[in-house]
């Protein structure tokens, strides 16, 4: 089955290390990265989905960042 995960981080490298640890556990790139500017804290966030092919069923209580 495809699970499914939104990343997100203040852009700044802390975003790309994220989608590179997501990459690096088997996460596929879902879409372009989208950037938007968070007002009430003066700061550009991005943000990328990214899914990945597992085994088994899923259920809402998974930990999708352990997949």
């Amino acid at each position: 089955m495809k699970i499914y995960r939104l990343l997100t981080e203040e852009d700044t490298s802390a975003f790309c290390h994220k989608v590179s640890l997501a990459l690096s556990k088997g996460w596929v790139l879902h879409g372009d990265p989208q950037y938007a500017y968070d007002h009430a804290n003066g700061v550009m966030r991005c943000a990328q989905a990214v899914t990945k092919e597992i085994e088994g069923e899923y259920h809402p209580d998974m930990k999708l960042g352990e997949q």
